[in-house]
């Protein structure tokens, strides 16, 4: 994962709650596939990755946007409130479909962690393209554009991102260590016994 500019720490995190949230998922057939956002990295680097746990292979790894409120290039702000237009932190799960809306094909999440992200279908949180996520924005920007809170892609890989991570898979976004963030899922020996019992 070093080769990509994946943190192992926050690769270990990510894993730690996609065992402890796969179980459920696993009964009804979700993809083994974990999308994980370090939102301690500046908007200008690549720091979304889509990783097949079972295979252990790097789907995806590309640029994505956070909330206009939760920062300029780094984001510093996170909230689970309405009408924040920040990036909200933690684990969720995607639906099952997707659909078609202002900006084109999109996938609704779940939030899983109370507090930090559960307002997410309210708020509209959603995956999807957006124009402004791209080089050409970084370079005219120094940073990429940004969003109304939600973890917008690059328009040219977001049908084929949003296809692999449809269906109940799950989604980790992190942030820099001073945002406060717990977790339940963040638990090590309920993990290590969920894999365990995949086995």
């Amino acid at each position: 994962m070093g080769a990509s500019g994946l943190s192992l720490t926050v690769f270990r995190q990510s894993l730690v709650g996609y065992y402890n949230l796969r179980p459920e998922g696993a009964r009804t057939a979700s993809p083994p596939v974990l999308t994980l956002i370090d939102f301690s990295r500046p908007s200008t680097q690549k720091r979304l990755w889509v990783i097949n746990v079972e295979q252990g292979k790097v789907l995806f790894h590309t640029l994505v946007a956070h909330g206009k409120a939760s920062g300029a290039d780094v984001p510093v702000s996170f909230s689970n409130k309405g009408g924040s237009e920040m990036s909200s932190l933690g684990f969720y799960r995607t639906a099952a479909t997707t659909y078609t809306g202002k900006h084109g094909l999109s996938l609704r999440l779940s939030g899983l962690d109370p507090g930090f992200n559960t307002n997410a279908e309210s708020r509209a949180v959603v995956v999807h393209g957006a124009d402004y996520v791209c080089q050409d924005f970084v370079k005219a920007h120094g940073r990429l554009g940004r969003s109304q809170g939600c973890p917008a892609l690059p328009v040219a890989e977001t049908t084929a991102i949003v296809k692999a991570i449809k269906g109940g898979s799950i989604m980790y976004l992190h942030g820099p260590a001073d945002a406060g963030y717990r977790s339940r899922w963040l638990n090590v020996d309920t993990a290590v016994t969920a894999f365990a019992g995949l086995r």
